[in-house]
């Protein structure tokens, strides 16, 4: 992702670009899994752990990530590329127990699910939990 690319991205977003956010959206756009806070911290050394932080959670308020608890005690990012961070960017997850790695089965839409009168749906988490390809030839 170039500079004009986060900008865009950003403006759609209702986001003010700072050098630490574009860092921050480079190191996820970059990623080809969703990434833990740990992951992120080890690969931006020039934001502290609290600067990452703030600035997820200013991502995650304006629908600029997707927050995926996979279960294994940590939530893991990645950026959203719906225009309005909703409906049209949910996708399946897959969090395998051997090597820990969660992926992003973006093919496979989330299954639309009917809830009782007077619930309404703000979010889903669809994860699946398994052994990836990768793990099971081993």
């Amino acid at each position: 992702m170039d500079r004009q690319e986060c900008d865009s991205l950003f403006q759609r977003h209702g986001v003010k670009s700072t050098p630490n956010r574009i860092i921050v959206a480079e190191a996820l756009s970059e990623a080809s899994q969703p990434v833990s806070l740990s992951e992120l911290e080890e690969k931006i050394v020039s934001i502290d752990k609290s600067g990452i932080f703030r600035t997820l959670s200013l991502f995650k308020d304006h629908h600029l990530v997707h927050v995926i608890d996979d279960g294994s005690g940590s939530v893991r990012y990645e950026l959203c590329h719906s225009e309005d961070g909703h409906d049209d960017d949910q996708h399946i997850h897959f969090y395998c127990e051997v090597c820990r790695r969660t992926f992003c089965l973006s093919e496979i839409p989330v299954p639309e699910i009917s809830v009782p009168q007077g619930y309404e749906v703000t979010s889903t988490n669809f994860v699946l939990h398994g052994i990836c390809p990768e793990c099971s030839r081993k």
